[in-house]
């Protein structure tokens, strides 16, 4: 693909006090927690402006001068396409409103919303000089790292949840990674990579601990708004984890508005959906805090959501609370039959943390919080197909050998 090799990166700078420090080294957490990375936004705005986009590729690179890479030869691709916005009358009728639309993001490689981060993260590895990688998951991370690792030639090492969803476990393995299973939760395995860092001379690329996975996220909400002519959504629901994605998109649309690229300046309301089995971050807002406390037993059909302990929680609490939005959670035991109706009335592989987005948005129908005539787009960040755990359907069987009562088939 021909891109510019224009970069327009300035600084990093922490996320809890502000203080700056330099690009092009490697860079982890400062005080404990995430960086952003920054942008001479004023230079770029000279250099280009959105008509430039139409003639790119249709894909997460077009973006180039909104991303950090400095050569072009450093970028790790697995060709992430632009993934479709797609309305969904049916849906939004079974739940009462009419302008409800899904960004399915299971369309880029590996089937997830991860493939976006974990290119950015890779190609900023090979960039800064990184050979050996590792990270926990709770699901899609594994395999996503594990595939850009192997495009880039680099050395990759996993570490799950033994009850992690068992496609996430074969798919990490399968791309050349060197696969763990843990007794215990996400956060269980951080520990571990952590504390193997100085014996096994591997780079952490753990959600936040490295600034580079959230500019690749970020790329969802560039793509959001110039699929809608510039004009952005009333709510966005987003089911959140490590949040990385939701944070990611409200520092895009904070770029997109400094640029002036935005025909309105209002920014959309952001809902953080979680599972009622591990709702941190919505406990958090409804107790009014910053910072989430870990749940006492953390449990969810929804393997990406059972995060207790995300470092960035606070980034994601002020971005929900600047934007008007709410963390909110769905109850656990309806999370299956959600992902099931937006399945069959739409046929988009919803996957079980979309689910939750789905549980919410009921609620806050039916509460007011979000008016049916508003515009909404709800994420699908994985694929149905890698949640066999949670595809929980009963298939009748037919006996071939004698004559089918074909009444009885309906």
């Amino acid at each position: 693909m021909t891109i510019t090799k224009t970069n327009f990166v300035t600084h990093l700078e922490s996320a809890i006090d502000g203080t700056h420090l330099p690009s092009g080294t490697i860079q982890t957490l400062h005080e404990g927690r995430p960086l952003w990375v920054r942008y001479d936004l004023d230079a770029l705005a000279q250099s280009m402006s959105r008509d430039d986009l139409q003639s790119r590729p249709q894909s997460m690179w077009r973006y180039r001068e909104l991303l950090p890479v400095v050569d072009d030869a450093n970028i790790v691709s697995l060709d992430e396409t632009m993934t479709p916005l797609m309305r969904c009358p049916r849906l939004g009728a079974k739940l009462g409103m009419k302008n409800l639309l899904i960004k399915d993001e299971s369309r880029l490689p590996t089937g997830s919303f991860k493939a976006r981060g974990m290119a950015m993260a890779i190609s900023m590895a090979k960039e800064l000089g990184i050979t050996r990688v590792a990270a926990p998951t709770a699901g899609n991370a594994g395999g996503a790292m594990a595939a850009y690792a192997a495009r880039a030639g680099m050395e990759c090492y996993v570490f799950m949840p033994s009850d992690t969803p068992i496609v996430n476990r074969y798919e990490a393995a399968l791309y050349g990674a060197k696969t763990y299973l843990i007794d215990g939760l996400i956060n269980d395995c951080g520990r571990l990579v952590g504390e193997g860092k100085e014996a096994m001379g591997w780079f952490d690329l753990s959600t936040l601990k490295e600034p580079y996975r959230i500019e690749g996220k970020k790329t969802m909400g560039l793509e959001l708004a110039e699929q809608m002519e510039w004009k952005l959504p009333d709510a966005i629901l987003y089911p959140t984890g490590g949040g990385t994605g939701l944070i990611g998109m409200w520092k895009a649309f904070a770029e997109l508005t400094a640029l002036g690229w935005l025909e309105d300046p209002i920014k959309p309301r952001m809902y953080s959906c979680q599972s009622s089995g591990c709702a941190p971050i919505s406990n958090a807002f409804e107790a009014g805090e910053r910072f989430a406390t870990a749940p006492d037993d953390p449990h969810t059909i929804a393997s990406g959501l059972r995060v207790p302990v995300a470092v960035g929680d606070f980034m994601i609490l002020d971005a929900v609370r600047a934007s008007g939005g709410k963390a909110l959670a769905a109850q656990e035991d309806t999370l299956i039959g959600w992902m099931n109706e937006a399945c069959a009335l739409e046929g988009i592989a919803l996957c079980p943390e979309s689910a939750a987005c789905l549980g919410v948005l009921d609620h806050a129908l039916k509460s007011g919080e979000i008016d049916p005539d508003e515009t909404v787009v709800l994420f699908n960040t994985g694929a149905a197909q890698k949640y066999v755990e949670a595809m929980e359907v009963e298939l009748p069987t037919l006996d071939h050998t004698k004559a089918i009562d074909w009444a009885s088939i309906h």
